[in-house]
């Protein structure tokens, strides 16, 4: 079994922060679903400008939202640029059948391209 990137939501811009809540990443919902990125997914955020990495969950938010909650709104502030990375356990079987879904995004977190790699 091998632990591979599945989906990355490229550069986006994080919009807000909120500390009192339980914890998570807030992402746009169109583009959860562009990145294959269901709600509750373990995520793994680096963030561009500090280069800090952190790993939390997905939940579903409204258009252009990126919202780091809980403990992960210390790890960015607005206008930081992240990378949302998820990730799938593959049997050696499947390697060859694989793919990646690479979401680029504009600074306004709309969808530019979604990149299909093998």
């Amino acid at each position: 079994m091998r632990l591979m990137l599945k989906s990355k939501i490229h550069r986006a811009t994080v919009t807000a922060t909120n500390l009192d809540y339980d914890g998570s990443i807030t992402i746009d919902r169109e583009l959860m679903k562009a990145a294959d990125i269901i709600p509750y997914e373990k995520v793994e955020v680096m963030n561009v400008n500090t280069g800090v990495r952190f790993e939390t969950y997905a939940v579903g938010g409204s258009q252009g939202e990126i919202t780091l909650n809980g403990a992960c709104a210390r790890l960015a502030q607005k206008g930081d640029i992240i990378i949302i990375l998820a990730y799938a356990i593959l049997s050696e079987a499947d390697l060859p059948f694989r793919y990646c879904s690479i979401v680029q995004v504009d600074k306004d977190n709309n969808i530019r391209a979604v990149v299909l790699g093998k």
